[in-house]
């Protein structure tokens, strides 16, 4: 039985993950956290979801909740929160599942200090699918090579902060990799005004922020007379949700170390 906390627990996300917690048989739910003030501060967990009270309050400090033993930490907040919950779980040896996006180079430096001493799951987007989109782009970027142009449109709802997405982002290094490009000098985040003729080089990025999508990528590959597109529509935040517990699952027999959902697949390699 793995034992679980989540942190951002009264966010949409967090409530998510809470569900897929309850409803998996080998995983059981031992803390909830969220930010200090927050209004839902010392509630049942169960009120959260709809269910009758777990017994288990919401907390404004993980390091409480860690004292009662944990297996894993499942943390998608926000990058600032996501460091001091890095800290906190390394100072006390607990495992993470992190599905924060936005952090910075600096911040993703902490991420993999950290993994020196614990063993931490971090992906940009824990659902299966997702992670099998992000193979199949890579196999088609080696096929198809620098005879295609790339272009990469992702879709969400209206309360996302960062743009691109931490998906459409991992979608771009994954093809930027096999085309043998550095994804920093070769992208182009939007297009305006007199661009001049595309330059086969760069791969494009267009998102869209609207009403309540869950999340869409698509991975646009266009030669002269065809293209190939590679598509994935999230309808529910559960897919993500039940691969980050799969991940926990996972972790458990790990040693200290920086995976990703592609490790916890099986995928690295595949094809």
């Amino acid at each position: 039985m793995t034992r679980i906390v989540i942190t951002g627990a009264a966010g949409r996300m967090g409530r998510t993950l809470i569900e897929a917690v309850l409803n998996d048989p080998d995983a059981t739910l031992v803390g909830a956290v969220e930010r200090s003030g927050h209004a839902l501060l010392g509630s049942d967990v169960g009120a959260l979801v709809g269910r009758d009270p777990l017994g288990i309050t919401l907390q404004s400090s993980l390091g409480s909740v860690l004292s009662n033993g944990v297996d894993v930490v499942i943390d998608f907040t926000t990058p600032m929160a996501t460091l001091e919950h890095i800290g906190i779980c390394r100072h006390v040896g607990t495992r993470m599942v992190i599905g924060t996006t936005g952090l910075s180079r600096d911040q993703q430096l902490v991420l993999e200090q950290a993994s020196r001493d614990i063993a931490i799951a971090a992906a940009p987007n824990f659902s299966v699918g997702v992670n099998l989109t992000l193979k199949l782009a890579e196999v088609a970027a080696r096929i198809l090579g620098d005879s295609v142009d790339v272009e990469i449109i992702e879709a969400h709802h209206r309360h996302k902060v960062d743009a691109p997405s931490g998906t459409a982002l991992a979608l771009g290094q994954v093809v930027a990799r096999e085309l043998g490009r550095d994804l920093e000098e070769c992208v182009v985040y939007g297009r305006q005004g007199h661009t001049g003729e595309r330059d086969r080089k760069t791969i494009g990025f267009a998102t869209i922020r609207a009403g309540d999508i869950i999340g869409d990528h698509t991975v646009l590959f266009a030669a002269s007379g065809e293209r190939l597109e590679i598509t994935h529509r999230a309808s529910s935040r559960m897919n993500f949700a039940s691969g980050a517990v799969r991940a926990a699952h996972w972790l458990l027999d790990q040693p200290p170390g920086l995976y990703d959902m592609q490790d916890v697949l099986g995928l690295k390699g595949a094809v």
